[in-house]
Order: structure tokens, then C-alpha cells, then sequence
């Protein structure tokens, strides 16, 4: 039959963590293990099965429509794509008044000064206010996704791999732009990315995912200096060192990741793992701090 059930799939299992306000977490990892599931299920885009997602000492999970559409002012997305996540039919004017219409922040007359001001804060000009998506450069899309996410006055930002469909120098003027608005807005991002040159440019902290779990999280600086976890160590040892004369040796993960229909027990990454012990195929590593600030899942580094 259709309905029936073959499987359980845990995008995301057991994930738990905590962010200042004012500070970047980033969310790092290969694809698939959980990251922009994890993001869209701290905004109920996608609704948790169990557990709790505060934001400013409101449970969220626990809301009803009416008091999470109030809610969701103080929480916002930057989407991946600049293109297809900006509606072709509306001009920029529309697109980032809309949520000042939805959550009454401005008057119908003074609208639009709103909307010119928030678009100034991300680099755009009035000339801009008339425009439609397809008559900007991929760069220019994604200042006005910011921007859309600003209009309410957030106070957390889910950016999801922000600048992955963007050209490197590009890349840079929208991080240097997201720092801005922090330090300006005191704005705190959870931040989802595959470059960890720009991850550790720009986070308080990091967290590294692996199969739907987190299992290593420290302060950015602490975590690129000395990473615990295997699997952090191959992940780190792909980066690319911008300088001919440093070697570094690339750590080469045995087998595929495991399916998350079925995954092996113990341990998640023990299959690929060279420092795998015999318990580490039976019992499951808690997240553990290992170090001041430092936490780690892992039986191996437990002593």
C-alpha cells in the first residue's frame, strides 16, 4: 500500500545549542547531515516532532498561528538562491514592504521612505525602489533578500549558505555587509555554510554536523586551532592554504556516508573513522565539554 511506512528518516536528531545575542553560531558540515533543517526548523518552516526552540524567553514550538505570525518579526531567513527566492512579479518596492504591510510597522503614506531607508542599509538606492528581480546582478538579489529579512527589525537571522551562488568578490561584500548590520543592529545569526575560510571570518562560534547530530562545538577561534573530533580533522584538512610553501596533508575519509534511514549503531561516523575503537560500535558518544567551551561526541577524546 501507499500509506504504509518503510522507514524513519532523522534529518535532525538530538541537535541542541545556544547563541548569544548579538553573535554568529555557524552551522558547518557535509551535505545532508541536518544544516538548513536545522534552520528552517528553529523558524517552523518545517515543525520539530520533539523537543524546544526559545527565542528571547518565548517558547516557540508551543505558539499557535495567530502568536507565531506575531512571532516571526523577530525571526527571518536569508535564502540560498538570490533569484528564485525574490517573487519575478513584484518590484523591490513590493517585495520588502510586503512584511511592512503584513506586521504593521509603517503607515501607508510613509511606506515607502521605510522601504528606501532599509534599502540605503544594504546598498541599494531609490533608483533601485521600481525595479524588478531579473534587473539585478546576483549580488544586488541578495542585498535585497537582506534587506527583506531587515524591514521587520529581526532579532535573529537564519542565513542559509547566503553567498554560495555568488561570485568570490562578491562573496566578500555581503560578509563584510552581514558584520556591518550586526554591529550596527545587534542582530544575531545562525549562519549555514560550506566555506569555512568565510565561517571562521565570521562566527562567535561553530558547530559541526555529521548525520543529522551535532558533534563538535567550540569558539571559532578554539575549534580551527586544535579540532577534537575525526571527523572535524578531515573536514578541516580540505580547506585550501592559501600559501605554495605550507604543506598540508589531506585526511582521506574511508567508505560513504552512512544512510540515514539506516544508520550504523554506536558511533554514526565509525564506519569511516581510523581511530575507531571496539565500543565505539555500540555505544553512541554524548556531546561532551572536553575543554572549557570546547564540546565534543566522541569516545576517543573523552579522556
Amino acid at each position: 500500500m501507499f500509506t504504509s511506512q518503510k522507514g524513519v528518516v532523522r534529518a535532525v536528531d538530538g541537535v541542541s545549542f545556544s547563541i548569544e545575542k548579538g553573535e554568529t553560531l555557524s552551522l558547518v558540515g557535509e551535505s545532508g547531515c541536518g544544516k538548513t533543517t536545522t534552520g528552517k526548523a528553529v523558524l517552523r518552516l518545517i515543525e520539530p516532532t520533539a523537543g524546544n526552540i526559545w527565542l528571547g524567553g518565548v517558547n516557540v514550538t508551543v505558539l499557535g498561528p495567530k502568536e507565531l505570525r506575531r512571532k516571526r518579526k523577530d525571526m527571518q531567513i536569508i535564502f540560498q538562491d538570490p533569484f528564485s527566492s525574490l517573487n519575478p512579479r513584484m518590484t523591490v518596492a513590493r517585495i520588502i514592504g510586503e512584511a511592512l504591510s503584513i506586521h504593521g510597522l509603517a503607515k501607508v503614506e510613509n511606506k515607502e521612505d521605510k522601504v528606501v531607508e532599509i534599502m540605503e542599509m544594504v546598498g541599494l538606492g531609490p533608483e533601485h525602489l521600481h525595479r524588478y528581480p531579473h534587473e539585478f546582478s546576483g549580488g544586488q538579489r541578495q542585498r535585497i533578500g537582506i534587506a527583506r529579512a531587515l524591514a521587520v527589525n529581526p532579532a535573529l537571522i537564519i542565513a542559509d549558505e547566503p553567498i554560495s551562488a555568488l561570485d568570490v568578490s562578491i562573496q566578500a561584500q555581503i560578509i563584510n555587509l552581514l558584520e556591518g548590520l550586526q554591529r550596527k543592529l545587534g542582530i544575531t545569526y545562525l549562519f549555514i555554510s560550506h566555506n569555512l575560510n568565510v565561517v571562521a571570518h565570521i562566527s562567535h562560534h561553530v558547530a559541526v554536523m555529521y548525520l543529522g547530530k551535532i558533534i563538535e562545538i567550540a569558539p571559532a577561534p578554539i575549534l580551527y586551532q586544535d579540532p577534537l573530533h575525526p571527523y572535524t580533522l578531515a573536514l578541516f584538512s580540505a580547506v585550501p592554504v592559501p600559501d605554495p610553501s605550507l604543506k598540508r596533508q589531506e585526511i582521506i575519509l574511508e567508505g560513504e556516508v552512512p544512510s540515514p534511514i539506516n544508520p550504523p549503531p554506536g558511533c554514526s561516523f565509525n564506519p569511516r573513522c581510523s581511530y575507531r575503537k571496539p565500543e565505539c560500535m555500540t555505544q553512541e558518544p554524548p556531546l561532551q565539554e572536553i575543554k572549557p567551551g570546547h564540546y565534543v561526541a566522541c569516545i576517543s577524546k573523552e579522556n
